[in-house]
């Protein structure tokens, strides 16, 4: 289907087998997402501008324009990014209408060659550049850069596009091949880049992003406190066949690299960060869709050590995958990218924040052993393994994160090629692109029903491609076709090629009902245990829904009884409830009996909503009955 390309996009490649559609072409009118979106637009944003303002990471620029940041400056090291996600999620949310005293203030403290950090490069700061390994400069450079963008994308360019371009001047004239040759600890800058190369045409901010992405691994960023492998910078991206070290600065990484090797047509490139994906997933991706296992330094595990109740999994990590799956599927038109985008939007974007939107996760643990304590509203904590959600983080990565992903959120519902238009992800919507105008009714995720009604159509054939997740592989997924005709489609795209009229209407049913699901024995933590997963849900016990007084520990399972829907959203699942008495000594004969436990129906909720209701245990993996001690 021949079309120009939205001007409102998050990421817009010049080629690839897919073309994204934009925010304004796509509306999500109600269901999951539209209600979490509305609380993003009405709470979060202004949530995080006050507590930004309250500990004074926006006032840092007012501070550095006065002279007095050496002795006022506020937050850590990269405190400037999260401003910059956050006006990010304001262009996208209200058309590029973004804070206009605070765009001053930035504006105010960039310096006349383009240099902008509060941190660095002032009396009594660190020299620019002194500390490329953790500094963060060119990672604030990014997210500036990214906010610049969506501001003219949203309503044309503005002083917060200025801003970014005089910032990637100055990066690409220091930077350049004659220059620096450093790279940043964190990558981000280099999907900035090639953005604003699509953005302006500019060949220079491409040919930086291409260079920051050849330099790496090189060893130039010294072996640090975690080694090198934690900042990517231990081999070549190109020689890497598995995503490695910090977990979210290898996502972003990888997610530059896809865009350099989109934007050059490097296939080389292209395949390599595909096989860093495919190993990723296969051997360190937990059932959330949550990425990195360790705690100390926020990295992915060897292969296999996914340990629940060690689970990081950092909401910003599900942010960065997210962001990598929706460039493979662009550049690829392969629907797995699309099915792992799915699996961490519901189970790691959606659970970060509260119902409220007043609170986040950082981490995202699926096994917590001991009931949380309800942080206080006004007392931003450290970053920290899940508890209860926190208002705001020393280290607030996350909620603006969030806060992004879910004003832009449109943008990854579908896309369109030569031949027709894919839905990749299900939401009630309304699209309206190149001739082509539908309506989608669903209460997906509830319900697997997800109806396709044409209002406007060109007057020759086109394809409507539906995807139809891995999940549902084993069950059967129908898909009805205008004419009545009913068969069955196997995970994929499903595909209707006709003359669509006003009124067709094409129907997906997917098999949504819950399901047991065991582990790959290599997985040496959750063996003797399994899950319980409907449609992208995953779910699990929490304490509130137990007999008083009893925790998720002592809870053990029967997978052999299938999973029962119940009327709210929950699952039941037959199982019994056993406290072992106290031993002398932890470890009994192998052939002892297991100690009796009372049979009971156990209550299973969504993963995305724990810890809505107050402190809570709570567990993704479950021991079952003929496992446990």
């Amino acid at each position: 289907m021949n079309k120009e390309l939205s001007t409102v996009l998050p990421v817009a490649p010049t080629r690839g087998r897919l073309r994204p559609l934009g925010l304004d072409e796509v509306r999500i009118t109600g269901g999951f997402w539209a209600a979490r979106r509305h609380v993003n637009a009405t709470v979060s944003l202004d949530h995080c501008r006050d507590w930004m303002e309250r500990v004074g990471w926006t006032g840092n620029f007012r501070a550095a324009v006065e002279g007095r940041i050496q002795h006022d400056r506020r937050g850590r090291e990269f405190a400037d990014s999260d401003v910059y996600k956050l006006l990010e999620a304001m262009s996208w949310e209200t058309g590029g209408d973004v804070d206009p005293a605070l765009t001053e203030a930035i504006a105010a403290a960039q310096e006349p060659d383009g240099y902008l950090n509060t941190a660095y490069g002032r009396p009594g700061q660190q020299p620019r550049y002194s500390d490329l390994a953790w500094g963060h400069e060119l990672y604030c450079y990014g997210h500036l850069i990214q906010a610049g963008v969506a501001q003219a994308r949203a309503r044309g360019e503005g002083e917060l596009t200025k801003i970014a371009r005089r910032a990637a001047d100055h990066v690409c004239a220091l930077f350049d091949a004659r220059g620096n040759q450093g790279v940043c600890g964190h990558p981000e800058i280099e999907t900035a880049l090639v953005e604003l190369a699509r953005l302006t045409g500019e060949q220079r901010y491409l040919d930086q992003a291409a260079l920051f992405i050849d330099r790496r691994g090189r060893g130039t960023l010294g072996d640090g406190e975690f080694g090198r492998a934690y900042h990517q910078d231990d081999m070549p991206v190109r020689k890497a066949t598995v995503l490695r070290g910090h977990a979210v600065r290898a996502l972003y990484l990888a997610a530059g690299a896809v865009d350099v090797a989109v934007e050059t047509g490097d296939e080389d490139l292209l395949a390599a960060v595909g096989r860093q994906w495919e190993t990723a997933v296969a051997r360190r991706t937990y059932l959330t869709g949550g990425m990195g296992s360790h705690h100390r330094d926020e990295s992915f595990g060897d292969d296999f050590v996914l340990p629940p109740d060690r689970a990081y999994a950092e909401t910003c990590a599900g942010v960065a995958s997210v962001m990598l799956s929706w460039r493979l599927l662009l550049a690829t038109g392969e629907s797995r990218f699309a099915d792992l985008a799915e699996r961490t939007l519901f189970n790691v974007v959606a659970t970060s924040p509260a119902e409220d939107g007043r609170s986040f996760f950082y981490s995202n643990t699926l096994h917590r052993r001991r009931r949380g304590t309800v942080p206080a509203a006004d007392v931003q904590i450290p970053r920290a393994e899940s508890s209860l959600r926190a208002p705001w983080f020393a280290v607030s990565c996350c909620p603006t994160n969030v806060a992004r992903t879910l004003a832009l959120l449109p943008g990854y519902l579908a896309t369109t090629d030569d031949h027709g238009l894919q839905l990749h992800q299900y939401a009630d919507a309304e699209i309206t692109t190149g001739g082509i105008a539908l309506r989608i009714r669903t209460d997906y995720p509830s319900d697997g029903r997800v109806s396709v009604r044409v209002a406007r159509s060109p007057d020759h054939p086109w394809t409507l491609s539906l995807r139809v997740p891995a999940w549902a592989a084993g069950a059967t997924a129908w898909l009805v076709d205008p004419d009545g005709g009913r068969r069955e489609v196997t995970p994929g795209m499903a595909e209707v090629t006709r003359v669509f009229r006003p009124g067709d209407e094409t129907v997906l049913e997917l098999p949504v009902r819950p399901r047991w699901l065991g582990a790959d024995p290599r997985v040496d933590a959750i063996r003797g245990t399994a899950a319980v997963q409907r449609g992208p849900l995953v779910y699990c016990a929490e304490s509130v829904d137990l007999p008083h007084g009893h925790e998720v520990d002592a809870v053990r399972v029967d997978a052999s009884a299938p999973p029962e829907e119940r009327a709210d959203g929950s699952v039941a699942v037959a199982g019994e409830i056993s406290v072992p008495g106290d031993r002398p000594w932890p470890y009994p004969p192998y052939d002892a009996p297991p100690t009796a436990g009372d049979r009971t129906g156990i209550v299973l909720v969504p993963y995305h909503s724990w810890a809505n209701r107050g402190p809570s245990t709570m567990r993704v993996w479950l021991p079952t009955v003929d496992s446990a001690p």
